[in-house]
């Protein structure tokens, strides 16, 4: 009586582990793109938050009356500046409620804050102007609401 063995082929093997690293080859990269299009897009969305923020206190601001210097949102205090957050710690950061993964840094009634796992942290970052008495408040480069993103 013969006995069959059975089993894969070194041919079969061969061409499994070559298939399987050409399709490596194609989504390492692919990966790695992703990661930084993940970090452009935490940037974006916190620059919304920023906009969103602000527009909600004054929003608030307005409806107050009286030229409040404070307002409530969702039970933390906010000092205002012009009817819009203000560069301090109780201003914009108590109207964000949470900037976790980022670092800021303040400077003349800039307030930035940097991804903090960007490759270039500095070329990854949004502002926020503090209002003035003749302009409201703003987010990104210049006032146009857009992040700087060349370096995520």
């Amino acid at each position: 009586m013969r006995s069959r063995t059975q089993g894969f082929t070194l041919i079969e093997l061969v061409v499994v582990i070559t298939i399987l690293g050409i399709l490596a080859a194609f989504a390492v990269p692919r990966f790695t793109s992703l990661s930084s299009s993940a970090r452009v897009a935490a940037i974006s969305s916190f620059a919304g938050s920023l906009q969103s923020a602000a527009a909600l206190a004054h929003a608030q601001y307005l409806a107050s009356g009286n030229s409040p210097s404070s307002i409530s949102m969702e039970g933390a205090n906010v000092t205002l500046a012009y009817g819009y957050p203000d560069a301090s710690a109780t201003g914009i950061f108590n109207a964000l409620q949470s900037t976790s993964g980022f670092s800021s840094s303040t400077a003349g009634g800039v307030v930035t804050f940097t991804l903090a796992s960007a490759t270039t942290p500095a070329n990854c970052s949004v502002t926020y102007t503090i209002a003035t008495a003749s302009s409201s408040a703003a987010v990104g480069t210049n006032g146009t609401g857009a992040p700087v993103t060349s370096g995520c």
